[in-house]
Protein backbone atom coordinates (compact mmCIF):
# COMPACT_ATOMS: atom_id res chain seq x y z
CA UNK A 1 0.00 0.00 0.00
CA UNK A 2 0.85 3.50 0.01
CA UNK A 3 1.35 4.70 3.07
CA UNK A 4 1.69 8.12 4.61
CA UNK A 5 3.26 8.98 7.80
CA UNK A 6 2.06 12.35 9.70
CA UNK A 7 4.25 13.26 12.52
CA UNK A 8 5.43 15.85 14.59
CA UNK A 9 9.10 14.74 14.65
CA UNK A 10 11.01 11.66 12.93
CA UNK A 11 11.49 10.47 16.60
CA UNK A 12 12.13 7.20 17.69
CA UNK A 13 8.58 6.12 16.64
CA UNK A 14 8.39 7.47 14.10
CA UNK A 15 11.45 6.17 12.72
CA UNK A 16 10.58 2.44 13.82
CA UNK A 17 7.14 2.91 12.23
CA UNK A 18 8.55 3.60 8.72
CA UNK A 19 11.74 1.15 8.84
CA UNK A 20 9.43 -1.79 9.92
CA UNK A 21 6.56 -0.82 7.70
CA UNK A 22 9.09 -0.32 4.56
CA UNK A 23 10.56 -4.17 5.43
CA UNK A 24 6.67 -5.21 4.43
CA UNK A 25 7.07 -3.86 0.98
CA UNK A 26 5.00 -0.87 1.85
CA UNK A 27 5.39 2.37 0.02
CA UNK A 28 6.03 5.40 2.03
CA UNK A 29 5.61 9.09 2.48
CA UNK A 30 6.30 11.41 5.18
CA UNK A 31 5.05 14.69 6.37
CA UNK A 32 6.67 16.32 9.36
CA UNK A 33 4.07 18.44 10.90
CA UNK A 34 3.72 21.78 13.07
CA UNK A 35 0.49 23.98 13.25
CA UNK A 36 0.89 25.80 10.27
CA UNK A 37 1.82 22.89 7.91
CA UNK A 38 -1.32 22.95 4.86
CA UNK A 39 -1.82 19.27 5.25
CA UNK A 40 -4.92 19.44 2.96
CA UNK A 41 -2.85 20.84 0.23
CA UNK A 42 0.09 18.24 0.72
CA UNK A 43 -1.19 15.02 1.33
CA UNK A 44 -3.38 14.53 -1.93
CA UNK A 45 0.67 14.97 -3.09
CA UNK A 46 1.06 11.75 -1.83
CA UNK A 47 -2.14 9.79 -3.04
CA UNK A 48 -1.91 7.68 0.09
CA UNK A 49 -4.22 4.58 0.86
CA UNK A 50 -3.97 5.12 4.25
CA UNK A 51 -2.28 7.75 6.31
CA UNK A 52 -0.90 6.93 9.75
CA UNK A 53 0.10 9.31 12.25
CA UNK A 54 2.63 7.34 14.67
CA UNK A 55 3.44 10.95 16.80
CA UNK A 56 1.49 13.77 16.49
CA UNK A 57 0.81 16.89 18.76
CA UNK A 58 -1.78 18.60 16.59
CA UNK A 59 -4.72 17.66 15.03
CA UNK A 60 -5.60 16.11 11.63
CA UNK A 61 -7.85 18.56 9.84
CA UNK A 62 -11.38 17.46 9.20
CA UNK A 63 -10.53 17.42 5.05
CA UNK A 64 -8.28 15.48 5.89
CA UNK A 65 -9.83 12.13 7.61
CA UNK A 66 -12.73 12.95 6.12
CA UNK A 67 -11.36 12.48 2.73
CA UNK A 68 -8.81 9.59 3.81
CA UNK A 69 -8.60 6.76 6.48
CA UNK A 70 -6.20 8.10 8.94
CA UNK A 71 -5.27 5.89 11.98
CA UNK A 72 -3.66 7.60 15.36
CA UNK A 73 -1.18 5.75 17.46
CA UNK A 74 -2.12 6.89 20.88
CA UNK A 75 0.52 5.70 23.51
CA UNK A 76 -2.40 4.87 26.12
CA UNK A 77 -4.56 1.87 27.23
CA UNK A 78 -8.07 1.49 25.67
CA UNK A 79 -10.16 4.65 27.32
CA UNK A 80 -7.20 6.57 27.53
CA UNK A 81 -7.45 10.27 26.48
CA UNK A 82 -4.84 12.94 26.95
CA UNK A 83 -1.52 14.31 25.32
CA UNK A 84 0.60 12.96 28.69
CA UNK A 85 -0.31 9.60 28.50
CA UNK A 86 3.55 7.86 29.11
CA UNK A 87 4.28 10.51 31.58
CA UNK A 88 1.00 9.28 33.72
CA UNK A 89 2.12 5.59 33.08
CA UNK A 90 5.47 6.95 35.18
CA UNK A 91 3.87 9.40 37.00
CA UNK A 92 1.25 7.23 38.71
CA UNK A 93 3.65 4.16 39.03
CA UNK A 94 1.20 1.85 36.47
CA UNK A 95 1.99 -2.05 36.71
CA UNK A 96 0.45 -1.71 32.70
CA UNK A 97 -0.15 -0.34 30.09
CA UNK A 98 -0.82 -0.07 26.29
CA UNK A 99 -1.67 1.98 22.81
CA UNK A 100 -4.46 1.83 21.15
CA UNK A 101 -4.71 2.26 17.16
CA UNK A 102 -7.59 5.11 16.14
CA UNK A 103 -9.27 6.42 13.48
CA UNK A 104 -9.35 10.12 13.22
CA UNK A 105 -12.43 12.06 13.63
CA UNK A 106 -13.48 14.67 15.45
CA UNK A 107 -12.91 13.75 19.05
CA UNK A 108 -9.76 14.10 20.19
CA UNK A 109 -8.65 10.08 20.67
CA UNK A 110 -12.11 9.37 20.32
CA UNK A 111 -12.06 7.47 17.32
CA UNK A 112 -12.90 4.03 16.56
CA UNK A 113 -10.73 1.76 17.65
CA UNK A 114 -8.83 -0.53 15.16
CA UNK A 115 -6.59 -2.27 17.42
CA UNK A 116 -4.94 -2.13 20.79
CA UNK A 117 -2.08 -3.87 22.86
CA UNK A 118 -0.70 -4.02 26.23
CA UNK A 119 2.70 -3.91 28.00
CA UNK A 120 4.06 -3.98 31.29
CA UNK A 121 5.64 -0.58 33.10
CA UNK A 122 9.08 -1.79 34.57
CA UNK A 123 10.98 0.99 37.07
CA UNK A 124 12.18 3.06 34.22
CA UNK A 125 12.39 6.60 33.08
CA UNK A 126 9.23 7.44 30.53
CA UNK A 127 11.61 8.10 27.39
CA UNK A 128 12.94 4.25 27.80
CA UNK A 129 9.71 3.45 28.37
CA UNK A 130 8.04 5.13 25.36
CA UNK A 131 11.20 3.85 23.02
CA UNK A 132 10.80 0.09 24.87
CA UNK A 133 7.45 -1.42 25.91
CA UNK A 134 5.34 1.45 24.49
CA UNK A 135 7.09 1.02 21.14
CA UNK A 136 6.75 -2.68 21.23
CA UNK A 137 3.11 -2.00 21.95
CA UNK A 138 2.67 0.15 19.40
CA UNK A 139 3.98 -1.56 16.31
CA UNK A 140 2.15 -4.97 17.49
CA UNK A 141 -1.22 -3.22 17.23
CA UNK A 142 -0.64 -0.91 14.51
CA UNK A 143 0.65 -3.48 12.17
CA UNK A 144 -2.50 -5.28 13.26
CA UNK A 145 -4.76 -2.51 11.95
CA UNK A 146 -2.56 -1.89 9.11
CA UNK A 147 -3.48 -5.55 7.92
CA UNK A 148 -6.83 -5.34 9.07
CA UNK A 149 -7.22 -2.40 6.95
CA UNK A 150 -5.70 -4.11 3.85
CA UNK A 151 -8.10 -7.39 3.91
CA UNK A 152 -10.93 -4.71 3.95
CA UNK A 153 -13.21 -6.36 5.78
CA UNK A 154 -12.49 -5.44 9.58
CA UNK A 155 -15.03 -2.77 11.05
CA UNK A 156 -13.23 -1.08 13.92
CA UNK A 157 -15.46 -0.52 16.68
CA UNK A 158 -16.75 2.62 18.44
CA UNK A 159 -15.19 3.87 21.35
CA UNK A 160 -19.14 4.24 23.25
CA UNK A 161 -19.93 0.81 22.29
CA UNK A 162 -17.63 -1.23 23.94
CA UNK A 163 -18.28 -2.69 27.01
CA UNK A 164 -16.94 -0.57 30.12
CA UNK A 165 -14.86 -3.34 31.53
CA UNK A 166 -12.76 -3.10 28.06
CA UNK A 167 -11.97 0.71 28.37
CA UNK A 168 -8.81 0.46 30.80
CA UNK A 169 -7.92 3.80 30.86
CA UNK A 170 -10.19 7.28 31.36
CA UNK A 171 -9.09 11.00 30.48
CA UNK A 172 -6.52 12.28 31.85
CA UNK A 173 -5.27 16.09 31.82
CA UNK A 174 -2.09 17.45 30.30
CA UNK A 175 0.40 16.82 32.85
CA UNK A 176 1.79 20.51 34.14
CA UNK A 177 4.39 21.48 36.08
CA UNK A 178 2.05 21.93 39.30
CA UNK A 179 1.36 18.15 39.27
CA UNK A 180 5.41 17.49 39.03
CA UNK A 181 5.94 19.67 42.13
CA UNK A 182 9.08 17.64 44.33
CA UNK A 183 8.57 18.36 48.32
CA UNK A 184 12.57 17.52 49.01
CA UNK A 185 11.09 17.98 52.92
CA UNK A 186 8.01 15.25 52.36
CA UNK A 187 8.57 13.21 49.45
CA UNK A 188 10.10 9.77 49.61
CA UNK A 189 12.98 8.27 47.36
CA UNK A 190 10.25 6.41 45.50
CA UNK A 191 7.87 8.94 45.06
CA UNK A 192 11.01 11.31 43.65
CA UNK A 193 11.83 9.06 41.78
CA UNK A 194 8.66 8.67 40.07
CA UNK A 195 8.49 12.46 39.63
CA UNK A 196 12.01 12.39 37.89
CA UNK A 197 10.94 9.81 35.51
CA UNK A 198 8.21 10.86 34.39
CA UNK A 199 9.80 14.15 32.68
CA UNK A 200 13.41 12.42 32.25
CA UNK A 201 13.79 13.58 28.65
CA UNK A 202 10.91 16.09 28.17
CA UNK A 203 9.87 18.75 29.96
CA UNK A 204 11.99 18.06 33.09
CA UNK A 205 11.03 18.74 36.28
CA UNK A 206 11.14 22.31 37.61
CA UNK A 207 12.79 23.60 40.54
CA UNK A 208 14.78 25.63 42.77
CA UNK A 209 18.18 24.95 43.04
CA UNK A 210 21.46 27.50 43.83
CA UNK A 211 19.14 30.57 43.59
CA UNK A 212 18.14 29.90 39.85
CA UNK A 213 15.44 27.79 38.12
CA UNK A 214 16.03 24.38 36.82
CA UNK A 215 14.65 21.51 35.21
CA UNK A 216 15.79 18.40 36.44
CA UNK A 217 16.22 15.18 33.68
CA UNK A 218 16.34 11.72 34.90
CA UNK A 219 16.43 10.23 38.07
CA UNK A 220 18.37 7.35 39.92
CA UNK A 221 18.12 5.64 43.16
CA UNK A 222 21.40 6.14 46.23
CA UNK A 223 21.75 3.09 48.30
CA UNK A 224 24.01 4.67 51.03
CA UNK A 225 24.26 8.43 51.05
CA UNK A 226 22.07 10.43 53.33
CA UNK A 227 21.38 14.08 54.69
CA UNK A 228 19.40 16.76 54.93
CA UNK A 229 16.30 16.75 52.37
CA UNK A 230 17.06 18.49 49.50
CA UNK A 231 20.55 19.09 50.41
CA UNK A 232 23.39 18.49 47.87
CA UNK A 233 25.31 15.63 48.82
CA UNK A 234 28.48 14.98 45.73
CA UNK A 235 28.77 14.91 42.11
CA UNK A 236 29.60 11.42 40.00
CA UNK A 237 30.88 12.16 36.69
CA UNK A 238 28.48 15.31 36.16
CA UNK A 239 25.63 13.85 38.26
CA UNK A 240 24.65 15.05 40.97
CA UNK A 241 23.55 13.57 44.58
CA UNK A 242 20.43 15.18 46.69
CA UNK A 243 19.26 14.39 49.51
CA UNK A 244 15.37 13.11 50.13
CA UNK A 245 13.41 12.91 53.36
CA UNK A 246 14.52 8.67 53.43
CA UNK A 247 17.92 8.51 51.09
CA UNK A 248 18.84 10.21 48.20
CA UNK A 249 18.76 10.59 44.31
CA UNK A 250 21.09 10.91 41.35
CA UNK A 251 20.36 13.60 38.67
CA UNK A 252 22.29 13.21 35.90
CA UNK A 253 21.26 16.39 33.98
CA UNK A 254 19.56 19.91 34.36
CA UNK A 255 18.27 22.64 32.09
CA UNK A 256 18.15 25.87 33.06
CA UNK A 257 14.87 28.08 32.86
CA UNK A 258 14.73 30.30 29.59
CA UNK A 259 14.93 33.68 30.30
CA UNK A 260 13.49 36.43 28.39
CA UNK A 261 14.74 36.47 24.92
CA UNK A 262 17.31 33.83 25.42
CA UNK A 263 17.50 30.81 23.30
CA UNK A 264 16.08 27.91 24.36
CA UNK A 265 18.45 26.32 26.86
CA UNK A 266 19.96 22.62 26.33
CA UNK A 267 19.80 19.58 28.83
CA UNK A 268 23.59 19.23 30.17
CA UNK A 269 25.28 16.78 32.97
CA UNK A 270 24.28 18.58 35.89
CA UNK A 271 27.66 19.83 36.84
CA UNK A 272 28.40 21.00 33.69
CA UNK A 273 25.21 23.15 33.64
CA UNK A 274 25.56 24.82 37.39
CA UNK A 275 28.94 26.21 36.21
CA UNK A 276 31.02 28.44 38.74
CA UNK A 277 27.51 27.71 40.70
CA UNK A 278 28.11 24.56 42.05
CA UNK A 279 29.52 24.39 45.72
CA UNK A 280 32.30 22.52 46.73
CA UNK A 281 31.06 18.47 46.76
CA UNK A 282 32.88 15.61 47.22
CA UNK A 283 33.22 13.33 43.78
CA UNK A 284 32.31 9.82 44.97
CA UNK A 285 32.74 7.34 41.53
CA UNK A 286 31.20 4.63 41.66
CA UNK A 287 33.08 1.35 41.87
CA UNK A 288 33.45 -0.34 38.28
CA UNK A 289 32.61 -3.76 40.07
CA UNK A 290 30.44 -3.03 42.71
CA UNK A 291 29.40 -5.85 45.17
CA UNK A 292 26.00 -6.71 46.28
CA UNK A 293 27.17 -4.43 49.63
CA UNK A 294 27.55 -1.58 47.46
CA UNK A 295 24.84 -0.81 44.94
CA UNK A 296 24.70 2.49 43.38
CA UNK A 297 24.28 4.32 40.47
CA UNK A 298 26.51 3.96 37.84
CA UNK A 299 26.38 4.90 34.30
CA UNK A 300 29.80 2.00 33.67
CA UNK A 301 29.47 -1.02 34.66
CA UNK A 302 32.01 -4.57 34.39
CA UNK A 303 31.21 -7.94 35.52
CA UNK A 304 32.45 -11.45 34.74
CA UNK A 305 30.43 -14.76 34.32
CA UNK A 306 32.76 -17.41 33.84
CA UNK A 307 35.04 -16.67 30.21
CA UNK A 308 32.71 -14.27 29.63
CA UNK A 309 33.29 -10.00 31.19
CA UNK A 310 30.44 -7.61 29.94
CA UNK A 311 31.25 -4.22 30.06
CA UNK A 312 27.77 -2.41 30.24
CA UNK A 313 27.32 1.14 29.55
CA UNK A 314 23.96 4.31 29.61
CA UNK A 315 24.57 7.25 28.86
CA UNK A 316 21.40 9.88 28.56
CA UNK A 317 20.06 10.12 25.12
CA UNK A 318 22.52 7.88 23.94
CA UNK A 319 25.75 10.57 23.57
CA UNK A 320 29.54 10.16 24.36
CA UNK A 321 31.21 13.05 25.27
CA UNK A 322 34.39 13.45 25.73
CA UNK A 323 34.82 12.77 29.50
CA UNK A 324 32.42 9.88 28.64
CA UNK A 325 34.28 8.10 25.73
CA UNK A 326 37.46 8.93 27.81
CA UNK A 327 35.95 6.94 30.90
CA UNK A 328 34.42 4.31 28.95
CA UNK A 329 38.16 3.76 27.16
CA UNK A 330 39.44 3.74 30.41
CA UNK A 331 36.56 0.54 31.99
CA UNK A 332 37.50 -1.49 28.49
CA UNK A 333 41.38 -1.34 29.03
CA UNK A 334 40.97 -2.47 32.31
CA UNK A 335 38.38 -5.14 30.82
CA UNK A 336 41.21 -6.47 27.74
CA UNK A 337 43.42 -7.49 31.34
CA UNK A 338 40.59 -9.75 32.37
CA UNK A 339 41.40 -13.42 31.77
CA UNK A 340 38.02 -13.97 29.15
CA UNK A 341 38.08 -14.98 25.57
CA UNK A 342 34.81 -13.15 25.31
CA UNK A 343 34.02 -9.33 26.11
CA UNK A 344 30.45 -8.07 25.70
CA UNK A 345 29.89 -4.21 25.02
CA UNK A 346 26.29 -2.69 25.96
CA UNK A 347 23.86 -5.56 26.43
CA UNK A 348 21.81 -2.93 28.46
CA UNK A 349 18.23 -2.22 27.32
CA UNK A 350 17.59 0.99 25.75
CA UNK A 351 20.12 3.03 23.50
CA UNK A 352 23.52 1.40 22.78
CA UNK A 353 24.87 4.65 21.36
CA UNK A 354 24.60 7.93 19.37
CA UNK A 355 28.03 9.60 18.81
CA UNK A 356 29.29 12.59 20.32
CA UNK A 357 28.01 14.68 22.53
CA UNK A 358 25.84 17.50 20.34
CA UNK A 359 24.52 19.29 23.50
CA UNK A 360 27.99 19.52 25.05
CA UNK A 361 29.75 20.63 22.19
CA UNK A 362 26.81 23.38 21.70
CA UNK A 363 27.86 24.68 25.10
CA UNK A 364 31.62 24.35 25.05
CA UNK A 365 32.87 27.79 24.74
CA UNK A 366 34.67 27.06 21.31
CA UNK A 367 32.34 24.02 20.06
CA UNK A 368 34.57 23.56 16.91
CA UNK A 369 37.20 22.63 19.22
CA UNK A 370 35.04 20.37 21.74
CA UNK A 371 33.93 18.95 18.83
CA UNK A 372 37.94 17.73 17.57
CA UNK A 373 38.35 16.50 21.41
CA UNK A 374 35.12 14.53 21.28
CA UNK A 375 35.60 12.96 17.75
CA UNK A 376 39.52 11.96 18.93
CA UNK A 377 38.24 10.25 22.19
CA UNK A 378 35.62 8.23 20.25
CA UNK A 379 37.96 7.28 17.65
CA UNK A 380 40.81 6.23 20.38
CA UNK A 381 37.76 4.21 21.88
CA UNK A 382 36.84 2.43 18.58
CA UNK A 383 40.32 1.93 17.85
CA UNK A 384 40.96 -0.17 21.26
CA UNK A 385 38.12 -2.28 19.99
CA UNK A 386 39.64 -2.50 16.51
CA UNK A 387 42.77 -4.00 17.82
CA UNK A 388 41.73 -6.28 20.74
CA UNK A 389 43.07 -9.53 18.87
CA UNK A 390 42.98 -11.93 21.85
CA UNK A 391 39.51 -12.57 22.17
CA UNK A 392 36.17 -12.20 20.40
CA UNK A 393 34.50 -8.63 21.29
CA UNK A 394 30.77 -8.67 20.75
CA UNK A 395 28.73 -5.16 20.93
CA UNK A 396 25.09 -6.04 22.13
CA UNK A 397 22.68 -3.42 20.76
CA UNK A 398 19.44 -3.43 23.82
CA UNK A 399 18.01 -0.31 21.59
CA UNK A 400 19.00 1.94 19.33
CA UNK A 401 22.12 2.59 17.36
CA UNK A 402 23.14 5.57 14.85
CA UNK A 403 25.86 7.74 13.64
CA UNK A 404 29.24 7.13 15.82
CA UNK A 405 27.49 4.75 17.98
CA UNK A 406 26.50 2.42 15.08
CA UNK A 407 29.88 2.22 14.19
CA UNK A 408 31.30 1.72 17.51
CA UNK A 409 29.63 -1.72 17.56
CA UNK A 410 30.84 -2.12 14.13
CA UNK A 411 34.15 -2.41 15.36
CA UNK A 412 33.42 -5.20 17.67
CA UNK A 413 33.65 -8.92 15.64
CA UNK A 414 29.93 -9.73 16.59
CA UNK A 415 26.85 -7.06 16.30
CA UNK A 416 23.56 -8.59 18.50
CA UNK A 417 20.86 -6.71 18.65
CA UNK A 418 17.27 -6.70 20.02
CA UNK A 419 14.30 -7.00 17.50
CA UNK A 420 13.02 -4.13 18.42
CA UNK A 421 16.60 -1.45 17.24
CA UNK A 422 16.45 1.03 14.89
CA UNK A 423 19.46 1.47 13.28
CA UNK A 424 20.88 4.96 11.49
CA UNK A 425 24.37 4.03 10.06
CA UNK A 426 24.60 7.18 8.87
CA UNK A 427 26.53 11.44 9.42
CA UNK A 428 24.63 13.37 6.80
CA UNK A 429 21.92 14.62 8.52
CA UNK A 430 24.29 16.45 11.01
CA UNK A 431 26.26 17.63 7.53
CA UNK A 432 29.38 15.22 8.65
CA UNK A 433 31.38 12.95 7.30
CA UNK A 434 31.63 10.79 10.13
CA UNK A 435 34.64 9.33 11.86
CA UNK A 436 35.12 6.19 13.57
CA UNK A 437 36.91 4.41 11.24
CA UNK A 438 33.79 3.99 9.27
CA UNK A 439 35.14 3.63 6.19
CA UNK A 440 36.92 0.80 7.39
CA UNK A 441 34.34 -1.35 9.46
CA UNK A 442 31.00 -0.25 7.22
CA UNK A 443 32.42 -1.88 3.43
CA UNK A 444 34.23 -4.99 5.40
CA UNK A 445 30.67 -5.65 6.66
CA UNK A 446 28.08 -4.59 3.42
CA UNK A 447 30.31 -3.68 0.52
CA UNK A 448 31.30 -0.87 -0.93
CA UNK A 449 28.60 -0.15 -2.89
CA UNK A 450 26.03 -0.80 -0.03
CA UNK A 451 27.94 1.20 2.34
CA UNK A 452 27.70 4.41 0.02
CA UNK A 453 23.70 3.66 -0.10
CA UNK A 454 23.20 3.57 3.83
CA UNK A 455 25.14 6.94 3.97
CA UNK A 456 23.70 8.69 1.09
CA UNK A 457 20.15 7.03 1.67
CA UNK A 458 19.72 8.06 5.69
CA UNK A 459 17.14 6.49 6.60
CA UNK A 460 16.50 4.31 9.59
CA UNK A 461 16.66 0.04 9.32
CA UNK A 462 15.14 -2.42 11.36
CA UNK A 463 17.37 -4.85 12.82
CA UNK A 464 16.10 -7.67 11.08
CA UNK A 465 17.22 -5.38 7.70
CA UNK A 466 20.36 -4.81 9.24
CA UNK A 467 20.91 -8.70 9.55
CA UNK A 468 20.37 -9.02 6.00
CA UNK A 469 22.73 -6.59 5.08
CA UNK A 470 25.41 -7.63 6.73
CA UNK A 471 25.66 -4.89 10.12
CA UNK A 472 24.08 -7.26 12.15
CA UNK A 473 25.03 -10.97 13.30
CA UNK A 474 22.68 -12.35 15.45
CA UNK A 475 18.62 -10.73 16.05
CA UNK A 476 17.41 -11.64 19.90
CA UNK A 477 13.77 -11.26 19.55
CA UNK A 478 12.69 -10.67 23.58
CA UNK A 479 11.47 -8.02 25.33
CA UNK A 480 13.47 -5.12 26.68
CA UNK A 481 13.99 -6.04 29.99
CA UNK A 482 15.06 -9.68 29.35
CA UNK A 483 17.73 -8.60 26.67
CA UNK A 484 20.75 -8.80 29.04
CA UNK A 485 19.75 -12.36 30.39
CA UNK A 486 19.17 -13.20 26.95
CA UNK A 487 22.57 -11.56 26.02
CA UNK A 488 24.47 -13.26 29.13
CA UNK A 489 23.33 -16.74 27.91
CA UNK A 490 24.55 -16.70 24.16
CA UNK A 491 27.78 -14.91 25.83
CA UNK A 492 28.72 -17.63 28.02
CA UNK A 493 28.00 -20.25 25.65
CA UNK A 494 30.11 -18.55 22.98
CA UNK A 495 32.73 -18.23 25.06
CA UNK A 496 32.87 -21.82 26.22
CA UNK A 497 32.12 -23.05 22.47
CA UNK A 498 35.36 -25.23 21.67
CA UNK A 499 36.06 -23.06 18.57
CA UNK A 500 36.15 -19.64 20.52
CA UNK A 501 40.16 -19.86 20.05
CA UNK A 502 40.35 -20.71 16.53
CA UNK A 503 38.16 -17.81 15.98
CA UNK A 504 40.40 -15.52 17.86
CA UNK A 505 43.47 -16.68 16.31
CA UNK A 506 41.88 -16.36 13.15
CA UNK A 507 40.90 -12.65 13.72
CA UNK A 508 43.95 -11.62 14.57
CA UNK A 509 45.64 -12.93 11.50
CA UNK A 510 42.31 -10.75 9.96
CA UNK A 511 43.66 -7.91 11.35
CA UNK A 512 46.92 -8.05 10.97
CA UNK A 513 46.83 -8.59 7.05
CA UNK A 514 44.43 -5.74 7.30
CA UNK A 515 47.24 -3.99 8.96
CA UNK A 516 49.29 -4.21 6.38
CA UNK A 517 47.09 -3.56 3.26
CA UNK A 518 46.15 -0.45 4.82
CA UNK A 519 46.90 0.84 8.08
CA UNK A 520 43.75 1.95 10.75
CA UNK A 521 46.26 5.48 10.92
CA UNK A 522 45.69 6.32 7.28
CA UNK A 523 41.79 5.52 7.57
CA UNK A 524 41.58 7.73 10.79
CA UNK A 525 43.62 10.67 9.06
CA UNK A 526 41.53 10.81 6.08
CA UNK A 527 38.35 11.07 7.90
CA UNK A 528 39.72 13.40 10.68
CA UNK A 529 41.12 16.04 7.76
CA UNK A 530 37.33 15.89 6.87
CA UNK A 531 35.84 16.33 10.12
CA UNK A 532 38.50 18.93 10.84
CA UNK A 533 37.52 21.24 7.71
CA UNK A 534 33.66 20.63 9.03
CA UNK A 535 34.45 21.60 12.63
CA UNK A 536 36.77 24.60 12.31
CA UNK A 537 34.52 26.05 9.36
CA UNK A 538 32.29 28.37 10.66
CA UNK A 539 29.98 28.64 7.71
CA UNK A 540 29.59 25.22 7.58
CA UNK A 541 26.22 23.33 7.67
CA UNK A 542 27.31 21.45 10.81
CA UNK A 543 26.94 24.29 13.32
CA UNK A 544 23.40 25.45 12.52
CA UNK A 545 22.17 21.70 12.14
CA UNK A 546 23.84 20.85 15.58
CA UNK A 547 22.20 24.13 17.20
CA UNK A 548 18.83 23.35 15.57
CA UNK A 549 19.09 19.73 16.50
CA UNK A 550 19.78 20.63 20.64
CA UNK A 551 17.59 24.06 21.13
CA UNK A 552 14.59 21.22 18.88
CA UNK A 553 14.22 24.44 16.78
CA UNK A 554 11.10 23.37 14.45
CA UNK A 555 12.25 21.81 10.93
CA UNK A 556 11.10 24.36 8.02
CA UNK A 557 9.44 21.49 6.23
CA UNK A 558 9.86 17.95 5.60
CA UNK A 559 13.37 16.66 4.92
CA UNK A 560 13.88 16.13 1.26
CA UNK A 561 15.41 12.22 1.92
CA UNK A 562 12.32 11.32 3.62
CA UNK A 563 10.50 11.82 0.35
CA UNK A 564 13.52 10.80 -1.80
CA UNK A 565 12.77 7.57 -4.79
CA UNK A 566 14.20 4.64 -3.34
CA UNK A 567 17.61 3.12 -5.16
CA UNK A 568 18.12 0.13 -5.26
CA UNK A 569 21.54 -1.60 -4.10
CA UNK A 570 22.35 -4.56 -6.79
CA UNK A 571 25.48 -6.04 -4.47
CA UNK A 572 23.15 -7.12 -1.94
CA UNK A 573 19.92 -8.81 -1.75
CA UNK A 574 16.52 -7.31 -0.05
CA UNK A 575 18.60 -3.50 0.35
CA UNK A 576 16.09 -1.44 -1.68
CA UNK A 577 14.86 1.40 0.65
Amino acid sequence: MRILLLAGAFNSLTQRVHAELADRGHHLGVELVTRDTPLAALVPRHAPDLIVAPMLTTAVPREVWSARPCLIVHPGPLGDRGPSSVDWAVHLGADRWGVTVLQANDEWDGGDVWATAECPVPEVGKSDLYRNEIADAALAALLTAVDRFAAGTHRPQPQHTLPAARLLGRPRPRLRQDDRRIDWAADPTASVLRTLRAADSRPGVRDQLLGGTWFLHGGHRESTLTGRPGELLATRHGALCRATVDGAVWIPELRPARAPGEPAPIKLPATLALGDRLPPLPEIPAPLEPDDAHRTWADIRYHEDGPAGFLRFSFPGGALSTDQCRRLLAAYEYARTRPTSVLVLGGQRDFFANGIHLNVIEAAADPAAESWANINAIDDLVHAVLTTTDRLVVAALGGNAAAGGAMLALAADEVWSRAAAVLNPHYRLMGLHGSEYWTYTLPRRVGPETADYLMHRALPITAARAQRLGLVDRVVDCPAGEFGDRVGRLARRLAASPGVQSRIAAKKDRRERDEAARPLAAYRDDELARMHRTFFDPDAPYHALRRAFVRKEPSAGTPEHLNAPAARVGCTAGTTG
